[in-house]
Order: structure tokens, then sequence, then C-alpha cells
């Protein structure tokens, strides 16, 4: 679809606008919008493109912050974590945690055990079950590809994984747009414009194609993650500060296939080399592996996985499960990005604390009006997190706050009172495979039946784009379209990477990429050079994925 930004929008009366659409920005701007503001999102690239496509994928408590004695943010994290499995059950679900406890371990059995007890205590409202100890017998014979060697015992208890939390980002920002908010993306924000001391607004570059707009509201939130000093470098000078927001840390991840003595349930491990906890976790039919934690000052829109990285990863995880021998030519691709911590010089990065700050600019030097910046965060606690910023905002309109209701109303895809029963009856309708079916119900949940409502005039495009069909990219031609006309996609790397998720599947979409682009040809008037382009674009940019597939295919060429 051409998307066109509205010609009225410099004088459109916005009440606030918030730049950046991951996670938190998109949060703020459902919960604003719910609550009957007019909100303006704004995104230098698509909704989910910076930080949030790069997390580890879990919806979790926090158990390693009771460490650093963060309890508050562990039992925020934990009720919200409940909210999300009610509100988007198809995105996010419960999983089981193995924590295997070695003699070299800095946290031996009984703080390990200390430690599940106090979860389980600041986990009040919670659906799963308590914690569970093992001696050593018993964890070997639960996950019998673990080392013996220095085995004390486990742990066990649950948490939950969203597998795609790029699209519980487009399902906010859908359901923002659904309640009355202008979501435009590729629109760089160059420019915060302050009028007598307070930001008034912004102007923006339209990046796909051209030109400059202004758009203007009383109070603007930065929210742009690892991104957040750099926009507060665009202001009007108004005073000069030298105070600097992040410090971000990189964390690497690497996808495997299943390998011999891979666990059934997700481990979480404390490594040898630096006693830094890692995941081993099931995902999308393989393993995920990570992560790390190092300070980064280097480029924020271009992130790799570095070779040291990825040999950590695999040699940690060789050594807590030997027969797995990993090497690199195992790892189907990697990816990498940078938490948007609050910046700290010193100290281990692991400290830095995961909480987040909702910084209103008034209340510091040089005092700056109508501007807040969010500084860390995470995943898990992003509803509460856009309650608290929209609270805010009220209370800078002064205007009486009305009642958040996003831990009541549930995400597009999760709109339906019994999901199973929902999912059963999609199946037996949809006349498409059983995994297509379980498939589209995993990704789009109670929306599933709009995607192939796309196909309504052409059943071609329930088919899967490649052949032979395999579940992990299964797109069919219907999900191109359900992405553009419905889900704010604006370029094919939209479609593959953060609608579809095939992008994220062992090939990284490139046996799909060109047939998805043709689908955009024949139903969206793409050109033939346009559809080339697409894919080019495509191919470049998931080079920083290292992907196995590039050793036996040539990117496309121009």
């Amino acid at each position: 679809m051409d998307r066109q930004i509205p010609q009225d929008i410099s004088i459109r009366p916005f009440d606030v606008i918030v730049i950046g659409a991951g996670i938190n920005g998109a949060g703020i701007a459902r919960d604003a919008a719910m609550r009957g503001l007019k909100v303006l999102l704004l995104d230098k690239e698509d909704v989910s493109s910076g930080t949030t496509q790069w997390s580890t994928r879990l919806i979790h408590g926090g158990l390693r912050y009771l460490e650093h004695y963060e309890f508050s943010l562990v039992r925020e994290s934990l009720k919200d974590r409940e909210i999300l499995l009610r509100t988007a059950p198809h995105l996010v679900r419960p999983l089981g945690f193995l924590v295997p406890i070695y003699e070299y371990m800095e946290h031996g059995r009984v703080m390990i055990q200390l430690g599940m007890m106090a979860y389980d205590a600041l986990s009040i409202e919670k659906s799963v079950e308590r914690h569970s100890i093992f001696d050593r017998d018993q964890t070997l014979e639960r996950e019998p590809g673990l080392n013996p060697e220095g085995l004390k015992g486990a742990a066990f208890y649950y948490d939950a994984q969203a597998e795609y939390p790029e699209r519980i980002v487009v399902e906010n920002a859908v359901s923002a747009g659904d309640h009355g908010a202008v979501t435009l993306t590729y629109a760089k924000v160059d420019r915060l414009i302050i009028e007598d001391g307070n930001v008034q607004g912004v102007e923006f570059e339209d990046v796909l194609r051209g030109g400059r707009h202004t758009a203007r509201a009383p109070v603007t939130i930065n929210a742009t993650g690892p991104w957040v000093d750099e926009v507060l470098g665009r202001m009007d000078r108004y005073g000069e500060s030298e105070e600097r927001m992040i410090g971000g840390t990189k964390g690497s991840h690497l996808i495997v296939d299943p390998f011999p003595g891979a666990p059934q349930t997700a481990l979480y491990v404390e490594a040898r080399e630096n006693s830094r906890p890692y995941f081993i976790v099931p995902w999308n039919g393989r393993y995920l592996i990570g992560t790390t934690d190092i300070r980064y000052e280097g480029n924020l829109d271009c992130v790799v996985a570095d070779d040291e990285e990825i040999d950590y990863l695999l040699n940690e995880t060789n050594h807590v499960v030997p027969e797995a021998n990993l090497t690199r030519d195992d790892v189907l691709f990697t990816y990498s990005g940078v938490r948007p911590l609050p910046y700290e010089p010193e100290g281990a990065e692991g400290s830095v604390s995961r909480g987040h700050i909702i910084y209103d600019h008034s209340e510091h030097e040089p005092k700056i009006g109508g501007l807040f910046s969010i500084i860390g965060g995470k995943l898990t606690t992003y509803r509460n997190l856009a309650r608290e910023t929209v609270d805010a905002v009220y209370e800078k309109l002064g205007k009486k706050v009305p009642k958040s209701r996003t831990d009541e109303v549930p995400l597009p895809g999760g709109a339906t009172e019994d999901f199973e029963a929902f999912s059963e009856d999609f199946k037996s309708e949809s006349g498409l495979t059983e995994e297509l079916s379980q498939r589209l119900l995993k990704l789009y949940g109670v929306c599933a039946p709009h995607v192939l409502a796309m196909a309504a005039n052409d059943p071609s495009l329930k088919r899967p784009l490649n052949s032979p069909a395999r579940v992990e990219t299964g797109i069919i031609g219907a999900e191109v379209l359900y992405a553009f006309r419905r889900e704010l996609a604006e370029k094919l790397s939209d479609v593959l990477l953060r609608r579809s998720m095939v992008g994220l599947g062992p090939h990284v979409a490139l046996d799909v990429d060109e047939a998805a682009a043709q689908v955009a040809v024949r139903h969206l008037d793409w050109t033939e050079e346009h559809a080339e382009r697409e894919v080019k674009e495509y191919r470049d940019y998931v080079q920083r994925f290292k992907p196995k597939e590039f050793r036996k295919r040539e990117p496309a060429r121009a």
C-alpha cells in the first residue's frame, strides 16, 4: 500500500508525539490512544526494528535481579508476565527452566533455593507451578545430556517465552491505530522544536518518499532506546548539557538446529568464564543460545555478533552439554542488539539496573518542558512502563488521569475468552494443513481468519510460497497482503522479519523472499524493478545475521 503522510499533519492537534516504535513506544501509543489522547507515533525505520527484535525472547520475572535486591522490579515483572499470558495467549506461553548447579558456580544450591522461594513469594497471582529442587540423579534423569562432572543438582521453575516479540509490538501499534493514533514508519525525526523553553513538536523526514514535515504537540516522548542521546542532540539548542543518558550493553545470540544432548526444556546456566547467566532455549523448532553482556560504543544501526562472542557461547554450551560439539558451522544465524540501559561509566555490566526511568526534562538542568525520555526498561514490563508514562503525560497536560485498561483489554490477536476453543474451530474451518493452521494461530491469534480473508479473490494466496513447504518458512501469500494492508508494513523486510517472521527461520527467508515480492507485484502494483530492489535490500540487510544460508547462495545483484 502507498502510505501517504496526512496533508494536515502540521496543523493536526496532537496531544502527544511518541518517537520510537519499539515495545515501549508502541505500548505508550496504545495506552495513550485507548485513554483518549491524540497520538502521533514516529520511527525512523519499521516498528520493532530496533532493540525489541534483538531480545532473548523471554517474558520473565528476572530471577537474577534478586541478586541485586531489585525486589520491586521482580514483583513488577512477575505481575506483567501474568497479564501478558492472559492478554496475548497466542504470543506468550509458559516455559520451564532448569537451572543446573555445578561445583564451580558462585551461586550454590542453598542460595539458588532461597532465590526460588523468593521468586515464588513475589509472584502472588501466578498461573504457573511453583519451583522444584532436584538432586544430581534426578537432574540427569530429566536431562541426560547435561555434563555430569561437578553436577550437584538443579532447580526447576516456570517463566514465559515470547517467540516473536516483534509481533507484540506490531499488535500494540495496530491497536493504537484502531483507537485513533497515527503511526508513521520510516519517518526520521531530525529536529525537536523548542519554543519558549518547551518542546512543541518535531520536524521529520519521509525516508522512503522524500520531503520534510512538521508535527506539533504539547508533549513529546523520546522512546528511542539506545538512540535516546542521539535524538536529544537534535534539539534546537536551549542550554547545553553534557549529561549522557544511555550506556547500552551489547547482547548477542546464536540459533542452531537441535543437537546431540539438547535439553527438552530451557536451561539457565551460569557460565564458567565469567559467572554470567545465559540461556539455551528451545525456540522456533530450534535452539536459541544467549546472551552476552558487553559495553558497546559502536554503530547502533548495525550491531553484529563478533567471533569472540560466538566462540564464548559455543564453548559454554559444549561444556554444559558435552555431546553437542557445536562449531561455528552449526550456527544457522546470529543476531545482536544493544540494551538501552542507564549510563554508568563503571561497574559490572550485569549490575546495571534493568528497571526503567521516565525522565522529565523539566525537572533537570537545562530545564526543558514538554519532553520525557524513556531510559532502560525491559520487554516484560513494557505495559507498566507505558501506564506510568501516560499517567505522567496527563499530569503534564493538566488533565484528570483516566485509568489504564491495558491490563484488561487483550491485544488484537488475543481477543477471545477461550483461545484453545477458537484454535480448534479455526483449524477445522481454515482448509489449511494442521501445520499451516497452527503457524497462523501462533502468529496472528484470533486475527488468523482476517489473514485468510486476503485470499478471498485468489485461492493461490492460501498456498505456501516455497515448495516443498516447510512449517518454519510456510508463509502464504495472504500474509504478505495482510502485512501491507493491515499491519503497517512498508517494505519487504518488514513483512519477512517483523510480520510473518519467516526471516527468523533457518534459511532467513532466502527461500521465499523473491516469491513474497512477486505477491506484491501481482496484488499491490509493485513494478519488477521495485521487487528486485526490495529483495536486494533485504538480502543486504540479513548479512548482519551471518547466516549459514549465504554459504549456499549468492545475494541478489543490483
